[in-house]
């Protein structure tokens, strides 16, 4: 019988991918570092080697964080039996543009609505009524920082009010009807008074809005900022059919989001102090607004490089799930990144710089050189590994082969991780939803396929 260096090259090839795929099969319940399949005889023997590498999962409640001008306002009341009850309510300035036509003196008001422009939409029974208000700020926003824990009082009569059914629409424009009293004020300053003057007069008068969800809807809406979400009024002059409108926008509107949590009975009821890693019991769960992450103990990996010599990793994986299964109308955190972190959850800063260090991304440089010729981590955000969520195998996953290959060559020193919800494209979901998913805490694992060479 011939040697399989002997065989034609399409059968080497298909030897290949059997052994391959036998290797696969039991390197689930093997050592890897004596599990192998030899598939070139003497000195040009290759072994190809798989490895699960199961992490500790906890959850860790983030500190205050920033959400002032996030670029959206987001507006949601939900309930759930991991996460207690969460709601969101968006504060904002309002704006004139100085120079816009008023109307005349004899202008007759047709109709004011208050209208929400809709950028996304994560909720449950999207194809029933759901409801949101408008209240007057009983005092203004000032020029500091905002955080999701921050609330600023308001009127308790809704100055507009609507319902309305997304379905599958979630870039509606919602228009509520404002409040006729109200109404006829605004428009007769904005007529003959002062107050529409300049800027400063306005935001006097009109200090700014608070957008409240209804209890119970279990929905979170987002609202963009700008010159779609604002007050409109239509009007006429007298004699004329002629449409007019003037319309109060949230155009460089000053706002943020303040976040409500009431997890009482429920597994987060764990949760209660900022920084610290908290077990929730069999499942862990991420939830932005809330600031709820997911913190990964990547000791086990030190473990296993012991027990290695000669290798190159050919793919290593980090796998969260499959999540649990989201509620239909509901999207889970679909992009995060892994921070490093020291043992109180604080992120690790770049020697450089001082921005935030983040796992990199597969085939993008791992270590890079500071102004004394010191290897230092790479901190370039956009290169950032990026975990996808797979809709279709309910899959968290992201690629860190090239950071295996730099933890192996001791270029990287091993660091625990913070997934956090932030993309270079989208932004920081922490600051721009409510999105969340759960999953069983033994279903955070590290799948590693290297190589040994003799």
């Amino acid at each position: 019988m011939k040697s399989c260096m002997e065989c034609t090259p399409a059968l080497r090839a298909k030897f290949s991918v059997f052994a391959f795929l036998l290797v696969l099969f039991l390197g689930g319940c093997s050592d890897p570092a004596t599990l192998g399949l030899e598939l070139a005889p003497e000195n040009n023997q290759i072994g190809v080697f798989y490895k699960e590498i199961p992490l500790n999962a906890q959850v860790v409640l983030l500190d205050s964080f920033n959400t002032t001008n996030a670029g959206i306002l987001i507006v949601g009341d939900e309930e759930d039996p991991y996460f207690g009850k969460t709601r969101s309510t968006a504060y904002t300035r309002m704006h004139i543009e100085q120079g816009s036509v008023r109307p005349k003196a004899e202008a007759l008001l047709d109709s004011v609505f208050f209208n929400l422009a809709t950028v996304s939409v994560n909720g449950t029974d999207l194809d029933k009524k759901k409801k949101y208000a408008v209240h007057l700020l009983s005092q203004p926003l000032q020029d500091t920082s905002y955080y999701n824990f921050s609330k600023l009082p308001y009127s308790a009569n809704p100055i507009a009010e609507v319902e309305v059914i997304f379905k599958d629409t979630k870039d509606t424009l919602i228009k509520a009807p404002l409040n006729p009293v109200l109404a006829n004020e605004i428009f007769a300053k904005l007529k003959r008074g002062n107050e529409f003057d300049n800027l400063f007069n306005f935001r006097k008068y009109l200090p700014g809005v608070a957008v409240v969800p209804r209890a119970g809807d279990n929905t979170t809406a987002g609202f963009s900022l700008g010159g779609n979400t604002g007050i409109t009024f239509y009007y006429h002059n007298t004699g004329d059919t002629t449409k007019l409108k003037y319309t109060i926008t949230t155009f460089s509107s000053r706002s943020f989001n303040g976040v409500e949590s009431d997890r009482r009975g429920t597994p987060t009821e764990v949760v209660r102090d900022y920084q610290i890693s908290y077990s929730t019991g069999a499942i862990v769960g991420m939830k932005s607004g809330l600031g709820l992450a997911i913190r990964l103990d990547t000791s086990p990996l030190d473990a296993f490089l012991d027990t290695i010599k000669g290798v190159v990793f050919n793919q290593v994986t980090l796998q969260l799930g499959p999540i649990e299964e989201p509620i239909k109308g509901q999207t889970p955190i679909s992009g995060m990144v892994m921070k490093f972190i020291d043992s109180k959850n604080r992120v690790l800063l770049s020697s450089i710089n001082k921005a935030e260090l983040h796992l990199q991304g597969d085939g993008q440089v791992q270590v890079i050189e500071d102004e004394k010729g010191n290897k230092v981590p790479n901190n370039f955000f956009p290169s950032s590994a990026l975990i996808n969520y797979e809709s279709a195998a309910k899959l968290q996953r992201a690629g860190i082969s090239s950071y295996m290959n730099a933890l192996y060559k001791k270029e990287l020193q091993r660091k625990d991780w913070l997934l956090y919800p932030i993309t270079p494209n989208t932004g920081d979901d922490f600051k721009r939803s409510l999105r969340q998913f759960k999953v069983n805490k033994d279903k955070a694992v590290i799948t590693v396929i290297y190589s040994k060479t003799k």
